[in-house]
């Protein structure tokens, strides 16, 4: 799970939940009925960055009668999403505002997990216009953006610089390099997320759009991948492997094994998340000064990334709703979303915020990162994602493997696809 960054702090558990009261109200809503207001938990991934817990203080300073318990769950997103929903099917009230991956809000919504905002209740007007669908279902709003992400094509600058080459725009342009450029310095090629998790399902997804394809249409009642599109998608990531650009031990990397890889200077190009610019970019980085980050390539040009990132939604049993959409404005504004990214190194929702001038020159890749976010879709829709994802991680991990050919995955996913439709 990506919204928070990879460092090296562990994790901060809330010991005490305050004590819950009965309570009534609509969340988002303007008026307040009797028990909409009051004191709240906001349960999340671990905040690894150290930037959350004085936002809360501050919060609770300002509003000694709606206090916040942070409650930190485990930084794997499995874990998180697990002990959420085994609180929500409960119907438990432990939890008042949920920091969710936004793959996750489709699923959430229509199990009724999560209760629907008002939408003139937040700024949406003053986001990144794509991030405001990835808190959609059904056409209503079930979640308001937090954080974003979009991903980044990382390259060795110095190395494409003394051989008078400009970063790859094309896959075709990405694989030449890769296989040509990468030995003659020592290194590996390209690498992603390719593990099978939901960081392949990303990078499988961001391929299949970049080609011009989708995997689900319709907030998931339509089975699309079974295209052209993700024949191409699967046989580039499937040839890098077969080609020897993309290395075996990629199969097995996450975010941070393929960060390290970069950072220490083992590979030419690194598809990732912005959190790897700070990092790779820190004092005694080995590659500080020397890389640069253009948007992924695509087939014929620039290609699309998967909107990562997390939304705040209320939960359905919250104690005290119209607490929580005060608390969840206050996290998207302005003030907090420019602390998000100072503070957090984590991309903020907000549009102005990526054309400002001083944060431009401390945070270089931000008019990049703006590009990517904005031309950048969702992962697939579906009330029952976490189906859909292990599918797609099943059957991309076994191409790239080379244990098939493109045109078999692609049959392959999409029957799997239809059968959990099927299901519904």
């Amino acid at each position: 799970m990506r919204w928070m960054r990879a460092a090296g702090r562990g994790l901060l558990v809330a010991a005490v939940l305050l004590a819950a009261h009965a309570g009534a109200g609509v969340p988002g809503g303007g008026a307040a009925g009797a028990g909409a207001r009051g004191p709240m938990t906001l349960v999340t991934a671990g905040d690894l960055t150290g930037y959350l817990p004085p936002l809360i203080e501050e919060w609770n300073e300002e509003h000694p009668e709606e206090r916040v318990t942070l409650v930190e769950l485990p930084e794997s997103a499995d874990e998180t999403r697990a002990q959420m929903i085994s609180e929500l099917r409960a119907g438990s009230d432990r939890f008042d505002v949920l920091n969710i991956d936004v793959a996750w809000t489709s699923e959430f919504a229509a199990a009724k997990w999560i209760a629907p905002l008002e939408r003139d209740r937040f700024e949406l007007d003053a986001f990144l216009s794509p991030v405001v669908d990835t808190a959609t279902f059904d056409g209503r709003l079930y979640a308001v953006p937090y954080v974003t992400n979009a991903g980044l094509l990382y390259y060795r600058k110095d190395i494409l610089e003394r051989e008078g080459l400009d970063p790859p725009r094309t896959w075709e342009e990405l694989a030449r390099q890769a296989r040509e450029v990468a030995p003659r310095h020592g290194l590996d090629g390209y690498a992603g997320q390719f593990l099978p998790y939901e960081g392949l399902t990303v990078n499988a997804t961001e391929a299949v759009h970049s080609a011009g394809g989708s995997i689900l249409r319709d907030d998931g009642d339509r089975v699309s991948v079974d295209s052209r599109a993700a024949r191409a998608a699967f046989g580039f990531l499937a040839g890098g492997v077969r080609e020897g650009w993309i290395p075996r031990e990629a199969l097995q990397w996450k975010e941070e094994e393929s960060r390290r890889a970069f950072q220490q200077g083992e590979l030419l190009f690194l598809r990732n998340w912005p959190y790897v610019y700070a990092d790779a970019a820190a004092k005694g980085s080995p590659v500080a000064g020397r890389f640069g980050a253009v948007p992924l390539p695509g087939p014929g040009g620039p290609g699309t990334s998967v909107l990562g990132g997390s939304n705040l939604a209320v939960s359905s049993h919250a104690r005290h709703p119209a607490s929580a959409a005060d608390l969840i404005a206050h996290l998207t504004g302005e003030t907090v979303q420019r602390r998000v990214l100072t503070e957090g190194s984590l991309p903020p929702v907000r549009a102005d915020l990526y054309e400002d001038p001083a944060l431009v020159r401390a945070y270089p890749y931000l008019p990049t990162l703006r590009q990517s976010v904005l031309s950048a879709v969702p992962r697939p829709k579906s009330p029952r994602y976490d189906q859909v994802s292990l599918a797609v991680q099943a059957v991309v991990q076994d191409v790239m493997a080379l244990r098939g050919t493109p045109d078999e995955a692609v049959a392959r996913l999409a029957r799997e696809l239809a059968a959990i439709s099927r299901r519904g």
